[in-house]
């Protein structure tokens, strides 16, 4: 999952990189805008975009590929 909110940049670079990781691995992908989301919001507004893996917040603010397809593939 990958939670983003809306006018964050880092959250674009996020979705673009997560998006091709999942390409190349064959993993899927669910995106989540926090604030719609009071629990959310309170807990990450600071720290977007977080990308979890297997339910456990794994990165966040800069997503790196290599890393990521190290624990997708």
């Amino acid at each position: 999952m990958l939670l983003t909110k809306p006018g964050c940049h880092l959250c674009e670079d996020a979705r673009a990189v997560v998006a091709a990781v999942c390409r190349e691995t064959g993993s899927a992908v669910r995106e989540q805008d926090i604030t719609g989301d009071p629990a959310l919001l309170r807990d990450y507004a600071e720290f977007v975009p977080v990308v979890f893996v297997d339910g456990a917040p794994w990165d966040r603010w800069r997503i790196d590929p290599d890393r990521l397809r190290a624990v997708l593939d």
